[in-house]
C-alpha cells in the first residue's frame, strides 16, 4: 500500500501529540517553493507549531504560512501569517519550466490557475505582439514569452512590490528580448492600437477595463478576459458585457472558447472567456 505525505504526518503528529484532534488535520494545502500554506481549524490551534513543524519536515519546506483570511483588496494581497520556520519567505517556485520568484507572504500565487497558465503558454506566436494588462509577477508573461516567443510583450503591473519581481522573472526566465514591463495603472500606460493579443487576468470588474483592451488592438486581435459570475448566469452575463462593450466601439465580438479555471466560491466560478475582436 503506498502511503501518502499526509499518512505520514498523520502518524508523526499520532506518536508525537495523542492528544490532539488529529483527524482533522488539514489534507490540503499549497505548496509555493519551499513555503507551505495551510488553513488550521481552532481546534488544533494550540499545536500549531507542531503542526506545523511536521508538515514542513514531510514536505520539505523551509516556512509554513497560516491562511488567516484568503486574498484581498485590489492589489490580492494575502491574509496570510507565519507559524513556523524562517521568516524570510521568499521563494523560487518552477511550474512548467517557469520560474517564478516571489514572497508568498506578500504576492498572491494560485495554484488553481495553474491549467490557465499552461495553456496560456502556447496561445500566441512570434508574428505578434501581446499586451498583459494586469502582469503580477509574470503569472501569464513568463510562460507565454518562454513557449511562444512572440515579437513583444507588454507586462503592465501598478502593484510596484509585484513589478519588482516581475522584472526579476524576466530576467531569471532570459526573457528580456520578448517582455517589456511597464509600471503603472493600465488604464495610463496601456499602448494603443499595436496587440494582436491582451490577456486581462483580473478578476473584479474586469468589464471595466475593457475599452482599454479593444483600444489596444489592431483593427482586431483576440482578449482573454476573466471574470467571477455565479454558475447560473454563466454564460449569458460575461458574454452580454464583453459584446455590449465591443459594440459601443463599433466592433464585433466572436465568442470562441469559455473555460471554467477553478471554483471562485460556493456557487461562483472563474472563468475565462476568449473572444475575437473585430
Amino acid at each position: 500500500m503506498v502511503r501518502t505525505p499526509f499518512d505520514v504526518i498523520k502518524e508523526r503528529l499520532a506518536k508525537t501529540l495523542p492528544g490532539a484532534p488529529l483527524s482533522l488535520l488539514p489534507k490540503k494545502w499549497e505548496k509555493i517553493g519551499d513555503v507551505l500554506i495551510i488553513k488550521l481549524p481552532d481546534s488544533l490551534r494550540n499545536y500549531e507549531i507542531e503542526v506545523a513543524e511536521v508538515y514542513a519536515s514531510v514536505l520539505k519546506c523551509k516556512s509554513v504560512l497560516e491562511d488567516v483570511a484568503g486574498i484581498d483588496g485590489e492589489y490580492r494581497i494575502p491574509k496570510f501569517r507565519l507559524i513556523y520556520g524562517d521568516k524570510d519567505t521568499e521563494t523560487v517556485h518552477t511550474e512548467n519550466g517557469v520560474r517564478y520568484k516571489l514572497d508568498p507572504a506578500k504576492i498572491m500565487f494560485s495554484s488553481g490557475n495553474k491549467d490557465e497558465r499552461m495553456r496560456m503558454a502556447t496561445v500566441s506566436n512570434e508574428k505578434e505582439v501581446v499586451v498583459d494588462m494586469f502582469a503580477g509577477i509574470g503569472y501569464f508573461s513568463l510562460p507565454i514569452a518562454v513557449y511562444s516567443r512572440p515579437k513583444k510583450i507588454y507586462a503592465i503591473e501598478k502593484n510596484s512590490f509585484a513589478y519588482h519581481y516581475l522584472v526579476e522573472n524576466i530576467s531569471l526566465n532570459h526573457v528580456t528580448d520578448v517582455i517589456e514591463p511597464l509600471l503603472g495603472d493600465n488604464r495610463d500606460v496601456t499602448p494603443e492600437g499595436i496587440a494582436d493579443r491582451v490577456i486581462m487576468g483580473y478578476i473584479k470588474n474586469t468589464y471595466e477595463f475593457l475599452p482599454v483592451a479593444i483600444k489596444a488592438l489592431k483593427s482586431s486581435g483576440t482578449i482573454h478576459y476573466h471574470e467571477t459570475c455565479p454558475n447560473e448566469l454563466l454564460p449569458q452575463r460575461p458574454i452580454n458585457k464583453i459584446t455590449k462593450i465591443a459594440e459601443r466601439y463599433g466592433k464585433r465580438a466572436d465568442i470562441e472558447r469559455i473555460k471554467r479555471v477553478k471554483s471562485y466560491a460556493p456557487g461562483v466560478s472563474h472563468v475565462v472567456i476568449d473572444v475575437r475582436i473585430e
